[in-house]
């Protein structure tokens, strides 16, 4: 029988800078709890186990390839309760040494589907750390078929997402950290949707980091130009759809919000 829907989960969360321990025990819950609900696609926002402004005081020397021994645990989640995972996680390449801020969608039965290095990295502050993507490469991952993968400010660059939907993209998933204000999200993620005719399912994070507030800022769905849902919360909370394939819309506006 064809699937009918699919709920999605958007864990828009409040990582603290360096404080590792309680944000992957925070990501853990939420992905537990997610599941529990029946969501089996579930996102992460960028730098989530981390926080967004964590190089200077907690350098990058605990930045592994990966998957490093958290991460496998994950895996071993998402192979558990058959998960589809989009989960924001800093890495090192073992060849080159770089690191990079990088999305991985790790598929039901625990592996790595595909993975996206962050393209439009700030060179100077708090991303200063990461190496840019050269590249977004589209994969197969079920139920859509090809899936593109942004991060944030990827979407400033048109040619990344149509580059997505050259190669066969159904959908496109970002993980953000965007704040709202002076440098925040100003129509970006809608043109990705009208350039591209794809829906863009966008987890944004929460609360108050050392040099932005994030506190007000949007986890998004966005279709056709358009904004279907824009989703906040001033603390840690989880935010549950459900997806029509059919239509290939949103099977209802309604959602529903869980504080963590």
């Amino acid at each position: 029988m064809t699937q009918r829907t699919l709920r999605i989960a958007f864990l828009h969360l409040a990582p603290i800078p360096e404080a590792l321990a309680r944000n992957r025990h925070l990501v853990t819950l939420a992905l537990l709890k997610a599941a529990d609900m029946g969501a089996t696609w579930i996102l992460t926002p960028e730098l989530a186990v981390s926080g967004y402004s964590f190089a200077d005081g907690l350098g990058t020397q605990w930045i592994e390839p990966q998957p490093d021994h958290w991460m496998a645990k994950i895996h071993r989640l998402a192979a558990r309760r058959r998960l589809t995972i989009f989960l924001s996680h800093p890495e090192r390449d073992p060849r080159s040494d770089q690191l990079h801020n990088t999305l991985f969608a790790i598929a039901p039965n625990g592996r790595v589907a595909g993975s996206h290095r962050k393209i439009n990295t700030l060179r100077v502050g708090s991303e200063a750390w990461s190496t840019p993507g050269t590249h977004a490469t589209a994969f197969p991952l079920a139920p859509f078929g090809n899936v593109g993968l942004l991060i944030c400010a990827d979407a400033y660059s048109p040619g990344i997402a149509n580059s997505l939907k050259a190669q066969g993209a159904k959908v496109l998933v970002s993980s953000a950290a965007w704040a709202p204000g002076l440098h925040g999200p100003n129509g970006e993620w809608e043109r990705c949707t009208k350039d591209t005719g794809l829906p863009l399912f966008v987890c944004n994070r929460t609360g108050p980091d050392r040099t932005l507030d994030f506190s007000k800022a949007e986890t998004v769905v966005a279709q056709n130009g358009q904004r279907l849902l824009s989703l906040s919360s001033e603390r840690s909370a989880l935010f549950i759809i459900d997806w029509d394939l059919r239509a290939g819309t949103l099977a209802s506006s309604e959602y529903q919000r869980i504080l963590l």
